[in-house]
């Protein structure tokens, strides 16, 4: 299990354990964090599971493809350093602690 934290726009953090293969967005989903709607179940679909990934993660995690690139320019307020889609992130033991900040509102 992968250790990750979400943590809602008013402050409040979830800290849930994620097996390995999941995705970032199924860690959400299944534990009852809020703020991650994911209306396409993780097509890569929507931006209804768009999250802000800590500084200090940036470039730990694997680079954005063009398919999540354009999902994002639908998403609220988009980062573009910082934003990605969290269906698109594979949960792998080299992102145990990674933390992801959720955006005031998902569209």
């Amino acid at each position: 299990m992968v250790k990750i934290t979400y943590v809602e726009f008013g402050g409040t953090e979830h800290v849930v354990d994620v097996p390995v293969g999941r995705t970032v967005m199924e860690g959400a989903r299944d534990n009852g964090v809020p703020g991650i709607d994911a209306d396409c179940g993780g097509a890569c679909a929507c931006s209804t599971c768009h999250v802000y990934v800590a500084p200090e993660w940036v470039d730990k995690i694997p680079a954005k493809d063009d398919m999540e690139e354009d999902m994002l320019d639908f998403a609220y307020q988009p980062d573009p350093v910082r934003s990605r889609l969290t269906c698109q992130i594979k949960v792998t033991d080299a992102i145990d602690g990674l933390v992801v900040n959720l955006p005031e509102k998902q569209i």
